[in-house]
C-alpha cells in the first residue's frame, strides 16, 4: 500500500515540496513562479482553481515562446525582420492591408506560393523574412536560403548521390523562402535541380520568394524559355504576388539622412 502524504506542511516545506515535484517533472516556468503567483492569488483572493490556472497557463506561453524560437533559429532567417518595423508610408506601392492579411498564414496553411517582386530597396527581402517569421511563430516549419545558395547544393548533393534526400528535405519544412531569386543567371542543370525542388512542393507546401526581376524577364536566370514558364507556372498557381516597385526607399532614408 502506497503511504498516505503528511498533511498540514509547514509553509517552507511546501515551498520546499513543491519546488522538488517542478524539478521532477520538468516544470521550469512553475517552478519559479510559483511563489509569486501564490502570494498574488493570496492578495487577489482567488480559488484554488484560479490559481492553477494562472500557474498552468505560464508554464504554457513560455513554452509557446521557446518553440518559436526555435522555429524562427531553424528557419536560418540571416538577421531579424518584422511587419512592425516595415515602413509602409515610405512604399505606397505595397498594400499593407494586403500584407497584414498574409500574416494570417491562411495562404501557408493551403500551400499557396507567394512572389515579391520589386527593384532593391523596396522591402521584399524584409517582407519576405517577416512573413516567414510569422509563418514560424504560427507554428509552421520555416525554412530560408538565398536562391543560389539553395542552386549551389542542389549540385553538390546530385553529384554526391544525395540529390533525392536533400530535395526530401526541402519538401518537408511548411514554408521555403528563396531569396534573392534573379539576381544571377543558372544553367541548365542548376535551374532543373530548383525546378525539382518546386516540384516536390507543388500544392503541398508553400514557397515564398524575393526576386528583382518581373516575370517577363527570368529568362535571363531560366535560358530555356520552356523550363522558365514552367517555374513561373509552380510559383504563381493559386498564390499572391507582391509587386513592391522601383524606387529604393532604402536609398531615399540614407539620402535623407545625409549619407548622398
Amino acid at each position: 500500500m502506497t503511504s498516505a502524504r503528511p498533511r498540514g506542511l509547514t509553509e517552507p516545506a511546501a515551498d520546499a515540496a513543491i519546488d522538488a515535484a517542478c524539478r521532477s517533472l520538468r516544470l521550469p516556468t512553475m517552478r519559479e513562479q510559483f511563489a509569486v503567483l501564490a502570494d498574488a492569488a493570496a492578495r487577489d483572493q482567488m480559488s484554488h482553481r484560479e490559481f492553477l490556472a494562472e500557474l498552468m497557463m505560464a508554464e504554457c506561453d513560455v513554452r509557446d515562446q521557446r518553440r518559436s524560437e526555435r522555429r524562427i533559429r531553424a528557419a536560418g532567417f540571416p538577421r531579424n525582420k518584422s511587419l512592425r518595423e516595415f515602413k509602409f508610408e515610405a512604399n505606397p506601392n505595397i498594400d499593407e492591408a494586403k500584407i497584414q492579411h498574409l500574416a494570417k498564414c491562411e495562404w501557408v496553411t493551403k500551400g499557396l506560393p507567394l512572389c515579391l517582386i520589386g527593384d532593391s530597396g523596396t522591402g521584399k527581402s524584409h517582407l519576405l523574412i517577416a512573413l516567414g517569421t510569422k509563418a514560424a511563430m504560427a507554428g509552421f516549419r520555416v525554412k530560408y536560403v538565398l536562391a543560389t545558395k539553395l542552386v549551389n547544393e542542389l549540385v553538390e548533393a546530385a553529384d554526391e548521390k544525395q540529390l533525392n534526400k536533400t530535395i526530401a528535405r526541402y519538401g518537408r519544412v511548411d514554408l521555403l523562402c528563396i531569396d534573392e531569386l534573379g539576381y544571377m543567371a543558372l544553367d541548365r542543370r542548376g535551374a532543373e535541380l530548383l525546378f525539382q525542388v518546386l516540384t516536390e512542393r507543388e500544392e503541398k507546401n508553400s514557397v515564398a520568394i524575393a526576386s528583382n526581376e518581373g516575370f517577363a524577364s527570368w529568362t535571363k536566370t531560366f535560358t530555356d524559355p520552356r523550363l522558365c514558364a514552367a517555374i513561373v507556372d509552380r510559383l504563381t498557381f493559386g498564390g499572391n504576388i507582391i509587386e513592391t516597385g522601383t524606387d529604393s526607399f532604402r536609398l531615399a532614408s540614407t539620402r535623407e539622412r545625409g549619407g548622398q
